[in-house]
């Protein structure tokens, strides 16, 4: 009564928060999806999906559970058979955030592919790629600081997080002397991570701190946007290190509050517990952390 399509098919719904983001995952319509599910449970006789609440029902989740586990077995078989051949194969599914992705992870995947013909790359690109489903996606590569979770962590790249403004700012409202001095100022705040942007926090050599709460002129889930305006003159932002350091060393933008570090925000990758073992994440992941090294934007 099912195959394999069956299964990654109500895989891919398990693993996406809507019926329309499963269509985007699986390049269908919407109506596609609902159709394909309706026949699905019409086949086997049961509901696996609560339309209302867009939640699974107990027979979804005993499916869902044993469609995973046996979709893995599929796709470790087709792994050791690849490797036997000495290739690499297979779906890569990856997530990362929207500016370093396109920066960094998007000219990695296409030499990645060069190197590996036979791999399919899937990239979600996302302001909170660590909110997503985490077994939706082989990597994630997350920016900032970490919360507890039960992913394996490679480290990829240093990134700080640097407090800036532009000249043309500066000369007309002055420089910042301390985080308190920011409170006078027009900032600008970056939504990321579910982080709190209203909250920036400091700390001194010495070990002192100072965490001050800023009331944005503007923010946006959109680093890209933050630093327009940034160097635009509107305002102080507080920033990765990776998207600003080429405009500090140029000059259109200036790193104040030298003495006072914001908490570092490294660059990883995240992994489940047996993502790594797949040839295809391995290579990919190393050859990002070589790309990474040295760190470019550290780099003359």
């Amino acid at each position: 009564m099912l195959n394999a399509d069956d299964l990654r098919f109500f895989v891919a719904i398990t693993q996406s928060s809507s019926l329309a983001a499963a269509a985007r995952r699986l390049n269908v319509t919407p109506p596609a999806v609902t159709q394909r599910l309706r026949s699905l449970e019409l086949r086997l006789g049961v509901q696996l999906v609560d339309r209302s609440t867009n939640s699974m029902t107990d027979e979804g989740e005993l499916l869902a559970e044993q469609s995973r586990k046996i979709v893995d077995q599929i796709d470790e078989i087709s792994e050791l058979l690849a490797q036997r051949r000495g290739t690499v194969a297979g779906h890569l599914r990856i997530s990362a955030p929207s500016g370093f992705g396109r920066t960094y992870i998007v000219p990695t995947i296409d030499r990645f592919l060069e190197s590996h013909p036979e791999v399919r790359v899937t990239l979600e690109l996302s302001d909170n790629p660590i909110g997503l489903k985490s077994d939706a996606w082989d990597v994630i590569i997350h920016i900032g600081e970490l919360r507890p979770s039960p992913l394996q962590m490679i480290q990829l790249s240093p990134n700080r997080r640097l407090i800036c403004a532009s000249p043309a700012y500066l000369a007309r409202h002055g420089t910042p002397q301390t985080p308190t001095d920011l409170l006078k100022h027009d900032c600008l705040g970056l939504r990321e991570n579910d982080e709190d942007v209203t909250l920036w926090r400091f700390a001194r050599a010495d070990g002192s701190n100072e965490t001050v709460r800023v009331n944005p002129l503007f923010w946006s889930n959109d680093g890209e946007a933050i630093r327009e305006l940034a160097v635009r003159g509107k305002g102080i932002m507080l920033r990765s290190e990776w998207d600003v350091a080429g405009h500090i060393a140029t000059g259109t933008l200036v790193e104040i509050l030298q003495g006072w570090s914001a908490p570092d925000a490294p660059v990883v990758a995240l992994l489940g517990p047996r993502n790594y073992r797949a040839a295809r994440t391995r290579n990919f992941v190393d050859l990002l952390r070589q790309r990474l090294t040295p760190t470019p934007w550290r780099s003359p």
